[in-house]
């Protein structure tokens, strides 16, 4: 997904930069950039590959190049970022995070333009950064520029721009994505997870609503376009994709896991010996899972972090498998000859649930059960590249659909999707069976958004329901 971080202030914020960038990093594993104006209004820049090795391993070298009281830092999952561009706008230095649908025929309206051009490739197409940024330099002003790219972007893109000694800071327009500002003596930071401020000694001060924009100098701030009244944040800030000490809309990560454990538990009728956690999102879930019901939580497998990326990331199926399996140890004295259930914060494609389920049972388990602490996935997102699957197919919760429903072209996915249906309770039945677990059960969407804490309607769900009210779409597709 990629996340970004931003400072102005009225000493060297280089230190804050660097790490406040650092602290995003699991975010995404594809390119990290820095970029800093100096004292003589010069961009200095650096951007490097950090697929195989750490952000701040590549960066600690370029430390002594970075000068200057502003700055911005990416970690990216697919773009060399920032971009450096210059326009009847001047020059600015722009960052993006989000996912743009309609990215084709937003290059041929540029086209058709008479002046549009594209140097910047990514993955063979496009950069989706600097398409933002010819959009943006179709209007007057930096401001209107980024309003009117918000309005044409179909998906999802927030954005920092670092111009006029300053930076303007945008929340996508259905604030999909977080963007929160800190502050500190003589400085402004904006960053999407909060972990970035503590140890910096930010505190937070401001959350971005859908779709504004602000001005972000070093003593103070301004608002450049009101935010919009409605608000979809992405529910896998809390299941997944945030840091446990991080706040999302004034709600903790690791709090709200401990709630969703909680629910999870109710109900549940299976004998087990120790409730375990898949690292390292699954852990928080499974100690609030533990403690409501009274179950012991063991530590059944160790993650070994120093050497091995998370597992998504990898085009290529072969090379996750081969990632999930090294970086997960299993602990065989909490194994051998036990009963476990095990938390994870989702079940995607499946195929590491099930090739972990194999590996425990040649440990010598007894028993494995799984709790997934979201629904099952039915919809490739559509916002934030939550995953790459090429085929909403790869999705283990759709290939059970097709096993019951055969090729049949008119399926009502709403069947699948409510909890309470029985063709819903057969999906995760078969689900079971192709995973190779004892028992398997979801979290339902009611009591998900119920540990979040936020009404529905502030939440998007489209990858469990289909639904995104924000667009006017209330049927699943």
């Amino acid at each position: 997904m990629g996340g970004f971080f931003g400072v102005v202030s009225k000493s060297d914020c280089v230190c804050d930069l660097f790490y406040g960038t650092d602290y995003h990093s699991h975010l995404g594993t594809w390119r990290g950039g820095l970029a800093v104006l100096d004292d003589e209004q010069r961009i200095r820049r650096t951007i490097h590959d950090i697929t195989n090795s750490q952000f701040r391993t590549k960066f600690d070298a370029d430390l002594d190049y970075f000068k200057g009281n502003v700055g911005i830092g990416i970690i990216s999952d697919y773009e060399d970022q920032p971009l450096i561009i210059t326009s009847h706008l001047g020059t600015f230095t722009i960052v993006t995070v989000g996912r743009i649908l309609n990215s084709h025929e937003l290059m041929l309206d540029s086209f058709r333009s008479g002046f549009a051009q594209f140097s910047e490739m990514s993955c063979g197409e496009i950069n989706p950064t600097e398409l933002v940024a010819t959009l943006i330099n179709q209007k007057n002003s930096i401001t209107e520029g980024i309003a009117y790219a918000q309005e044409k972007i179909e998906g999802s893109c927030s954005m920092l721009i670092m111009a006029d000694n300053g930076i303007y800071a945008a929340r996508d327009r259905y604030g999909r994505t977080p963007v929160i500002i800190g502050a500190k003596e003589g400085a402004h930071a904006v960053t999407m997870e909060t972990s970035a401020f503590p140890n910096l000694d930010y505190e937070e001060t401001y959350r971005l609503g859908p779709g504004e924009v602000t001005f972000i100098e070093a003593d103070q701030l301004t608002q450049k376009k009101a935010p919009g009244d409605r608000c979809q944040i992405c529910a896998f800030f809390w299941v997944y994709f945030g840091y446990p000490s991080s706040d999302f809309e004034g709600i903790n990560t690791e709090s709200m896991r401990y709630r969703n454990g909680g629910l999870l538990a109710r109900d549940e009728i299976n004998e087990v010996d120790s409730i375990c956690g898949i690292p390292d999102s699954g852990v928080a879930h499974g100690l609030g899972f533990a403690h409501e019901s009274g179950i012991p939580y063991k530590r059944a497998f160790v993650k070994y972090t120093p050497t091995w990326s998370r597992s998504f990331m990898p085009q290529n199926q072969s090379a996750r498998d081969i990632i999930s399996r090294m970086k997960l140890i299993p602990v065989m004295d909490q194994v051998r000859g036990k009963r476990l259930l095990f938390c994870d914060d989702s079940v995607v494609r499946g195929t590491q649930m099930r090739d972990t389920a194999k590996r425990l049972h040649r440990a010598g388990v007894k028993e494995v059960h799984v709790r997934s602490a979201c629904p099952p996935l039915m919809f490739s997102c559509k916002y934030l590249n939550f995953s790459r699957s090429k085929s909403e197919m790869d999705l283990v919760a759709r290939r059970a659909v097709r096993k019951l429903e055969g090729d049949n072209p008119n399926v009502d996915m709403s069947e699948y999707t409510d909890a309470k249906n029985p063709k819903h309770q057969a999906m995760v039945t078969e689900i079971c069976r192709e995973l190779n677990l004892d028992s398997l059960r979801y979290q339902t969407l009611d009591d998900m958004v119920k540990a979040i804490g936020l009404p529905k309607e502030r939440v998007c769900t489209y990858c469990w329901d289909g639904q995104s009210c924000s667009e006017g779409n209330d049927k699943p597709q």
